[in-house]
């Protein structure tokens, strides 16, 4: 019985390190465009544009 609660308390810790590891996993293709000049500009200005999109998004569906 003690091994099944040493179990399942891995399961918190193994999810937090999946997630953590596909998170970096999607990050690294935005990481290797910062490399280059011409596409650091874009994705900053891609990244403000989103970000912009998203707050008036969020805002019109608050009604504000």
């Amino acid at each position: 019985m003690n091994n099944f609660w040493n179990n399942i308390s891995r399961y918190p810790r193994f999810f937090i390190s999946s997630l953590v590891g596909l998170v970096l996993v999607m990050l690294t293709p935005f990481k290797n465009l910062l490399k280059i000049p011409k596409l650091r500009i874009v994705l900053i200005l891609f990244l403000f544009l989103f970000i912009i999109l998203l707050y008036t998004i969020i805002r019109n569906m608050i009604a504000l």
